[in-house]
């Protein structure tokens, strides 16, 4: 070939991405699309240093009529094109799921479904992206188009991860739903680490009620909003795909799909959906795909031709919390709580009003819309994790508990290509890295998730009797990771309690040696190492009373008790909260012997005088002397009460016991006397200048005297939240866990 001509190709190829490239940043995509018409070689140009071509680049940019334009040129000419990676390895198709696109990507993919199993530099599909980015239709629409179990390969990436783990790691509780539903066998797969759908579920604390902590009037909104549970979705759209056993013509197709789409419409304007009608006709003609004409999603998007059937049986059947399913066809229009029925069918229009109506009240009374968006998806959260936890041990009935992760099960037959352990090299370092991972029972006592655990001693009551690699069992982890829920939830059970609060792990160390150690992290939520030293001997005195006395091992293998333990762990604790006692009362001291100062100096003074020939006050009979010589008792008393609670601390001697009840309590009663004699200093003052104006100004003084209050009400207002902290610790029997 002519070298020269090469030379010429190459410069009108460079000239061609150049021109690609700035009208595509000017987003002048006709200009594009002209190129594209005139230019086939342009179709495969990469026009950026990332690698993108002009598809990307408008897929990007969300220009969709622009990008079904390209790919119909593409198509027709260069479909191979549309396969083109940039350096990421992503493919057009890549982006426009990670967009969550619905048209953009039902465009890519129809022009050629290879593109689904096309897999990046990450090793994810399309198909694992949409999950992995919470793009719920994208990931329906682009099921609809697997066959053959294509699904099972393209949502499992080469490490083992599946789209079910990726949807439960982002917590996409509504695709994890529909996952569980379509793809049943990744209900106990696991990746490379061993770990299963229900492990990773078992880690996310903030996904269930037990790990939050909603307070004050957040909670009562919390109460007072509805839920309704997850259920199947379909996709609406319609497979307009001839059927080999139709009983028309194949050019009636078209005809057929628009009279399946009126008929849906109709039945909506009517009040009753698609569903509800298909449930009514399942001993007659059932769906018209039956009569051999078209297949519409709702059919088909469980899980394809094959399972038809049981997709329609599916839509039939509501499942409630329990488990248990319900044959009646309306029962997804019906309002719900959290899935149980409240009231008859009549009250259905008074319940949707008062749902309406106590939105628009909680707006008026100030909380705002966006607060309350903000509750209802945590709550949505929280309703939806336990919703899919139940499905996936539901599952897990059907096996025996040692399926737990720790060895691999089985995979189906398309997913072994993948070769989820292909990363390790010594196959034997693989299987023992996984005898070592715990199991879901252990994980979520660790988190603190009492739902998870009460869930699996139900179906699973061996699961009690599980351990990790340390020896430690659900108890020992409940009280090492200070999680009060899940203790005091096994404390109820009355079945083998002797046998599993006895246990020690292999150390010797037995519940109460784990309660007297601190690790590394602050577990308790509250402020100030005082307080969460008072929370830690709270939470050794707890576990130490729960059972009888001499009921826990005294020594462990290294002869400690765990008073020592205690001791030897909590020195930096004791230090800091020391230190931090000693600044804070010494501040707030000063502040007292100042108040008491102005008090004592107000209190001996007479506004007005006494009267000469009787020694009695002049303004006695006045109301706002009264208040003047209340307010100025108040203020002494409570300040000098101030002072010598802070003097108490300050020559305190720092011991263990002291920050279980001595020190907080005279914190508690330090800082409750300083609000008061503040307080009443204020009303001292106001009463006792109330007299030095003249009675024209008496009503202007009193925004004076408000102005006058803010930097000192300020001040109390900034101490609050350490007083109702001291409050909460110190009445409170059992410690609150932190996830912060």
């Amino acid at each position: 070939m002519n070298p020269y001509a090469q030379d010429e190709s190459s410069i009108i190829e460079e000239e061609i991405k150049k021109k690609l490239f700035r009208n595509a940043m000017k987003s002048n995509w006709q200009e594009v699309i002209n190129i594209y018409k005139q230019h086939p070689q342009s179709h495969k140009a990469q026009t950026t240093r990332s690698g993108d071509t002009a598809i990307h680049i408008a897929i990007s940019d969300g220009q969709e009529s622009i990008v079904e334009e390209l790919v119909s040129i593409v198509s027709r000419t260069t479909p191979s094109a549309l396969a083109i990676e940039n350096e990421l390895g992503n493919t057009p198709l890549h982006f426009a799921a990670y967009l969550g696109n619905i048209e953009m990507c039902s465009c890519i993919a129809t022009s050629d479904l290879k593109l689904m199993g096309v897999r990046n530099k990450e090793n994810e599909t399309p198909f694992f992206i949409s999950v992995q980015h919470g793009r719920k239709h994208v990931f329906l629409r682009l099921h609809s188009f697997c066959k053959n179990g294509e699904g099972y390969e393209y949502g499992r990436r080469n490490d083992g991860e599946t789209i079910l783990h990726s949807a439960i790691s982002g917590e996409y509780f509504d695709i994890a739903f529909q996952i569980i539903h379509l793809y049943d066998k990744l209900l106990n797969a696991v990746n490379m680490h061993g770990l299963s759908p229900l492990h990773l579920l078992a880690s996310k604390p903030s996904a269930f009620r037990s790990g939050n902590h909603i307070r004050g009037f957040h909670k009562l909104i919390y109460h007072c909003i509805f839920v309704d549970e997850l259920e199947l979705e379909y996709n609406h759209t319609l497979r307009l795909n001839y059927e080999e056993n139709a009983r028309y013509p194949e050019n009636y197709q078209t005809c057929v799909g628009f009279i399946f789409l009126l008929r849906n419409i109709i039945w909506v304007l009517m009040g009753r959906s698609s569903q509800q009608q298909d449930s009514k006709n399942q001993k007659g003609q059932r769906h018209v795909n039956k009569q051999g004409s078209i297949v519409s999603e709702d059919n088909v998007v469980g899980k394809n031709q094959e399972l038809v059937g049981s997709s329609k049986n599916t839509m039939n059947q509501q499942t409630d919390p329990e488990g248990q399913q319900s044959s009646d066809p309306d029962a997804s229009s019906r309002p719900k709580a959290q899935g149980h029925q409240l009231f008859p069918e009549n009250y259905f229009t008074c319940f949707h009003g008062l749902k309406s109506l106590s939105k628009a009240m909680l707006v008026i009374l100030g909380l705002g819309s966006v607060q309350i968006v903000k509750l209802r998806e945590k709550k949505e959260k929280h309703i939806w994790s336990v919703q899919i936890m139940e499905k996936l041990l539901d599952h897990a009935a059907s096996y025996e508990y040692e399926d737990n992760g720790r060895t691999p099960q089985h995979l189906p037959p398309r997913m072994k290509e993948t070769t989820p352990y292909a990363l390790v090299d010594d196959e034997r370092k693989t299987d023992v890295e996984m005898e070592k991972r715990e199991t879901p029972i252990l994980i979520a006592a660790k988190n603190g998730i009492t739902e998870i655990v009460a869930k699996i001693l139900e179906l699973f009551p061996v699961a009690i009797h599980d351990m990790n690699n340390e020896r430690k069992n659900v108890v020992l982890l409940a009280v090492e990771n200070r999680q009060p829920h899940v203790y005091e939830f096994l404390m109820k059970r009355k079945t083998m309690k002797e046998t599993i609060f006895r246990k020690m792990d292999k150390d010797g160390n037995s519940a109460l040696h784990l309660a007297a150690m601190l690790g590394d992290n602050k577990p308790w939520l509250i402020p100030g190492a005082a307080l969460q030293m008072q929370w830690e001997i709270k939470w050794y005195e707890f576990v130490k009373n729960s059972m009888p006395m001499h009921f826990f091992t005294r020594y462990n293998q290294k002869g400690q008790t765990p008073r020592e333990i205690f001791s030897e762990t909590h020195q930096k604790l004791l230090k800091e909260g020391g230190e931090w006692l000693t600044s804070t009362s010494e501040s707030c001291s000063v502040v007292a012997a100042l108040i008491a100062t102005v008090a004592f100096a107000t209190s001996a003074t007479v506004p007005g005088g006494v009267k000469s020939d009787i020694g009695t006050p002049t303004l006695e009979n006045q109301p706002a002397f009264s208040i003047f010589a209340i307010a100025s008792l108040i203020a002494l008393c409570f300040s000098v009460t101030a002072v010598v609670m802070f003097l108490a601390i300050l020559t305190s001697r720092y011991q263990e016991r002291d920050f279980g009840k001595d020190l907080p309590r005279k914190l508690l009663v330090g800082l409750t006397s300083l609000f008061v004699s503040i307080a009443s200093m204020l009303v001292s003052f106001c009463a006792g200048h109330f007299f030095v104006l003249k009675k024209k100004l008496q009503y202007a003084a009193f925004p004076v005297y408000a102005v006058t209050c803010l930097p000192v009400t300020f001040f109390a207002v900034a101490q609050f939240p350490l007083y109702f902290d001291l409050v909460r610790a110190t009445f409170r029997k059992v410690p609150q866990r932190s996830y912060k």
